[in-house]
Formats: structure tokens, sequence, C-alpha cells
């Protein structure tokens, strides 16, 4: 799903106010009906309703959405905090809510005063949008201020007021900390980046019926991968196939006391749908893999401890390095040549990329498209520090462009930055997941992808999603601190299987 910065939100908004066409307080009635639903399936008729509503048109969606609560029998106490003028959207929801419901609306203005409700109380907020250019202050400060130290569940609208929609250098300013936000369309940018949660809470994006045509013609650099979209990725398989069809992936991992990282890649790899999977590492770790996964076809390195070499390297369809395989010298030797003989894209995970982190040269000799996956630790290593989460994500478009490559950065809502510029944010996945082997389960499926012919961006997008999709399905049977990276194996077969074929 394509989604936009707040400022081509309000393109789109004018775009299908014109075209579609419809009134603007016709378009903001949607979007509160949009919102009431969703409240509604939430929570329940006896919980009261405090509605804050600011002076614009976020305050307009809050007073709509008050009076159609009111309309299915909730009970509301709506407090319009104004500043010398309103929009004329907000104004108009306003004598609606005074013509209808009189009693229960009351205007602050200038000077917030602390509103008595009772302790079961949820509070619905739309102080400010996502055009708020500064920090709150005042009576929207205060109140602001107040919702956050009330203790009760809040529900912002669209976004949490004092929050901004792409970047955020100064948390400290007034920002609602919101239990859900009902996120109008698209989700915001500013959602996905960790540092932001306790501000958003879960966000949940409803449609309003912007203009497709509007939606379809407005570029835009970021996408939210869902389910539907990975759908379209999948490849069938054919019923006339043998091993050969499916490719030979080689996975190049371990060391001495190392040997699970291969287990868990080879594993996955071979969950993931490839004809064969080779594993080459250290001597000391063949009884223990191929004991433990006989479908795997072991190359003992001549050393015990560590991998110094590996021949034919591009004689596979797809190669992934670096689960497990340590930080020696003889190590970082191996991987400088390889790298130089690979000419199909590869998967470099872990430690690989820990010595690249050391070794920054080697990003030139990184066959083009090739998958990193770094967490946010290695991306330092290797990129160096950002401020926040908006600067690393610039940074990560920036050397994935740079360098040709394709860089998976690890998070909750991981994001994959491709060479053409694209940023996809991942929607699958969950806490339990940041445990240790889920990395070497995400190579193993990355490379059995790439073997298989799928293109770098689409192993890539698609192995991101199967991997978080198969961790979330983990938790059926698990918790989240129950869960461990085998649990994850287990589950991308059931992942698959949610995408059928006719």
């Amino acid at each position: 799903m394509k989604f936009f910065s707040t400022s081509q939100i309000r393109e789109l908004d004018k775009f299908t106010i014109e075209n579609e066409p419809i009134a603007s307080i016709d378009l903001m009635e949607r979007a509160a009906d949009a919102i009431t639903t969703k409240y509604i399936e939430l929570f329940a008729a006896d919980l009261p309703v405090c509605v804050f509503a600011g002076p614009g048109n976020n305050g307009g969606d809050a007073l709509a959405v008050a009076r159609l609560l009111l309309q299915r029998g909730y009970q509301v106490t709506s407090i319009l905090l104004s500043s010398d003028s309103l929009s004329n959207d907000c104004k108009a929801n306003y004598r609606r809510m005074e013509i209808q419901f009189p009693r229960s609306i009351s205007e602050l203005k200038r000077k917030f005063i602390d509103p008595e409700i009772s302790a079961n109380t949820v509070i619905i907020e739309g102080i400010f949008g996502s055009g708020l250019s500064r920090p709150a202050e005042g009576i929207f400060s205060d109140a602001i201020q107040w919702i956050n130290s009330s203790g009760k569940k809040v529900v912002s609208i669209d976004i949490p007021s004092g929050l901004q929609g792409e970047e955020n250098s100064d948390l400290s300013v007034p920002i609602v900390k919101a239990d859900y936000t009902f996120s109008l369309q698209f989700p915001k940018l500013a959602f996905l980046f960790p540092e932001n949660d306790s501000f958003v809470g879960q966000f949940i994006t409803l449609d309003i019926g912007l203009h497709p045509i509007a939606i379809a013609s407005t570029k835009s650099n970021f996408y939210f991968q869902t389910h539907s979209d990975i759908a379209q990725l999948i490849k069938a398989r054919p019923d006339y196939s043998h091993k050969g069809t499916f490719g030979h992936a080689l996975i190049i991992a371990g060391s001495k006391g190392m040997a699970g990282a291969s287990v868990l890649a080879g594993k996955a790899a071979l969950r993931s749908g490839t004809g064969l999977v080779s594993v080459h590492g250290p001597a000391s770790n063949r009884i223990i893999v191929q004991s433990t996964v006989p479908e795997i076809i072991y190359y003992s390195d001549k050393s015990d401890n560590h991998i110094t070499e590996v021949k034919l390297v591009d004689s596979y369809d797809a190669v992934a390095i670096g689960p497990g395989i340590g930080q020696s010298d003889e190590t970082a030797a191996f991987l400088k040549e390889t790298l130089g003989k690979l000419i199909s894209p590869c998967v470099l995970d872990a430690d690989a990329l820990n010595l690249i982190g050391k070794n920054r040269e080697l990003l030139s000799i990184i066959p083009k498209k090739s998958i990193l996956t770094p967490h946010p630790k290695e991306f330092v290593r290797l990129f160096g520090a950002s401020e926040n989460s908006y600067e690393r994500m610039l940074k990560a478009q920036e050397m994935a462009q740079k360098h040709h490559l394709i860089i998976i950065l690890k998070g909750r809502y991981t994001l994959i930055a491709t060479p053409d510029g694209k940023l996809t944010f991942n929607s699958s996945g969950n806490s339990g997941m940041a445990t240790a082997g889920t990395g070497d389960v995400l190579t193993g499926l990355l490379v059995s992808l790439l073997a298989q012919s799928y293109s770098p961006e689409n192993a890539a997008k698609a192995g991101v999603f199967i991997h978080g999709l198969a961790g979330d399905m983990c938790l059926a049977s698990q918790s989240k601190e129950s869960l461990i990276a085998g649990d994850v194996i287990e589950h991308l077969g059931p992942a698959f299987m949610t995408f059928s074929f006719s």
C-alpha cells in the first residue's frame, strides 16, 4: 500500500473535494462516521466519553464524532478549546452540536479548566491534526498535559495532537499519549518510528474514500506492505517440477560453537521451498548440522574453527553469508575474496555485516542488488549513527541508492530500502521475535526465495513479510516471552498456506 506525507494527504483531500465532487463538510462527516464505527467496535456504550476538540478541522472531526456517538446513545461530554477563530467546518459542526445537543458541549477560551469526569471515561481527542507546524502552547498545551495525566483511555483522531506527521526532532514538547490512533486513509510516517510508540499507541487506518485517481497518480516513495501486497508476489509451484526447478542455495554460516546459526538458516531455507540447500561451515560443525537437518548438504571448511575459503561460490543459484561466522582475520579475508568473486546478488547478515562495518571499503565490491539485513546496531557499524529514526531512514535510502543495495533494517516495522529510492515498511511480526536466531531464519528464507528466482526486491519484501507472519502465527500456541526461532521455522508452512492459488 502506497502512503503519503501529510502535505500530500492535504492535496488528496482537496482533489477529492473538487473532483468527486463532495463538500468538505460532507467529507468530514464521512470521516467521522468511519471513526465512530471503529470506536463502537472497541468501546461499550456504557462507558462515558469526553471529547476534546481544537479550532481546526481536526476539531471539526472530533465534534462530528461526538454528535454521532450521542445519536447512538453514548453519554458524551464535549469541550471545544478555541482561539480567536475556528475553521469553517469546525464552526459548522459546533453549530450542529449547539442545535442538537446543547447541554453536552462547552467552550473554553484561553484558560483550561480541568473537567470533572468519571473514572471509566474514555477520552477522544481532536485538538490538532497533522498540519500542526509548531509546539502546542497555552490552553492547548494545558489540555494535552491534563489528558496525559488523567489515567484514562485515549483515542486520537488522525494523529496524536502535538505529534508531527514525519520528523519529530523534539519529543519533549506537549504531545498526547494515545492508546489508539484512528488514522484517516493512510498511516503517518511518524507512526512507524519506535520513539513515537508511546504517543501513537495502536494505530488503526480507516478508509474515508479519498479519490482513487488522486491516490494512483500521486507519486510517493513510502509503502506499507500488507498481506494483499505480498499475495501478488508469491509464485505458484508448477506441478511438473523437480528439485532443480526450485534452485540450489548455499549458506555460508557458523563457527566453532555457533552451529545453531547454520541449522536455523538451513532449515528455514528448506521450509521456504528451495530444492537444494548446501551449508559451508567449519569442520567441527558438520556432525551437528547433518544430524539435526539431514536434508542439508554440508561442506566442511579446511578449518575446524571458522570459515577460511569457499570454492565455486558463484555456481549456486543464490548465496547467503554471515550467520555465526565470527570475525576472525581469516574469515575477514575470506569474505573480501568471496565478495570479489560473486556476480549475482547475495544475502549478507550478522557477522558478514560486522566485518564490512570494520572494512567499509568492502561496500563497493558487494554485488549490486544484494540484500543486507542489519539490526539497528549493525546499521550504525555499517553507515554511522543517526540522531533519530527519521534521519536513519533517510540514511538507509541514501545508502541503498549509492551502493545499489537492498537494505532490510530490522525492527517493529522493518524497513526495506531499495536502490530506486523506495522505502517499504512491513506490517507483520511482533516483539516475541526479538530473540536469538530469528535473524538466521530470515536469512535462510531470503536466500531460498532468491534461489527460486524471485527478484531481489520481491525476495526482500516477501521474505520479511512471511517471516513476520510466521512469527505472528506462533502466538496461537506460544506467548511472546516463550517464542523462539525454531517456532518461526515451524510456522513458515502455515504462513505460505495463507497465499492461495486458483
